[in-house]
């Protein structure tokens, strides 16, 4: 029994051993992609702020005829308050009306463009959050989504331009332009350079030594390729390692020989 026991033990220290391993791989992926450098730490501040940029008005166009004030207002919250106040219904009937059709379409625009913003913003940040299972591939993901938002941002723009010039001399819609696409604009150009600068610099987690190799073993092992028993204790060891499990060891017999001289 107690040789069972013995070789239950056995079998466990060296299972722990190897799982340790791989959750330490994932943690040192976790920190290189968040908080390994510089240029990391500046990108997940611009991850955030692009779906905060949003929030900044790009333009807001109000209504006014005899019976009717209205207004809309384009941008993440104007969408929002649209539809829980049932503005955004009004539109089908703003675009059909002979005063308001010109300018509701470019406002209609606006907003099918900021939700299309609002995806890609999702697919930036969601690429971010989930990067540490593979670092290039999020980078990339980042830098060329971006590129792709801040040409949506631009053609925002173009539409809100357009729409003040053209409402400039209309006596029943008044425009207000904002500045919410530049900062959008601003925000992706920022989060493409710097995950460009990540690529050409590269970014690559810094793994304690023997980690890979205990990883390629447990595949092994669940494999049956290697039978767990035939493995040494510990499995794998460094200098480093050795040299800190012999001060653990030592430092144990220490409190040993200490307890029982008391």
């Amino acid at each position: 029994m107690y040789y069972t026991q013995n070789d239950g033990l056995m079998r466990d220290a060296k299972r722990t051993e190897l799982e340790s391993a791989v959750a330490r791989m994932v943690i040192a992926r976790i920190k290189a992609q968040f908080i390994g450098g510089k240029l990391q730490i500046i990108r997940m501040v611009f991850a955030i702020l692009g779906v905060c940029a949003l929030l900044v008005p790009l333009a807001t166009v109000k209504y006014s005829v005899p019976f009717y004030d209205g207004s809309f207002s384009a941008g993440l919250i104007g969408i929002i308050q649209g539809f829980t106040g049932g503005s955004i219904m009004k539109l089908p009937v703003f675009l059909g009306s002979t005063l308001f059709s010109q300018h509701t379409t470019l406002v209609f625009v606006a907003f099918i463009l900021i939700a299309v913003c609002l995806i890609i913003d999702l697919i930036v940040f969601g690429a971010f959050l989930l990067g540490f299972l593979n670092l290039t591939r999020s980078a990339k993901v980042m830098k060329n989504w971006a590129l792709v938002g801040a040409v949506i941002s631009v053609l925002v723009q173009i539409a809100v331009v357009i729409l003040n010039f053209i409402s400039k001399d209309s006596a029943t819609s008044q425009f207000t332009m904002g500045f919410g696409a530049l900062v959008c604009l601003a925000v992706y150009l920022i989060i493409y350079f710097i995950n460009r600068a990540i690529l050409k610099k590269g970014i690559e987690p810094v793994y304690r030594e023997n980690d890979l190799k205990r990883k390629e073993m447990l595949k092994k092992v669940r494999s049956g390729e290697v039978d767990i028993d035939t493995l040494p204790i510990p499995v794998f060891e460094s200098e480093e390692e050795r040299e800190e499990r012999l001060n653990a060891l030592k430092e144990a017999l220490k409190v040993e020989e200490e307890g029982k001289e008391l």
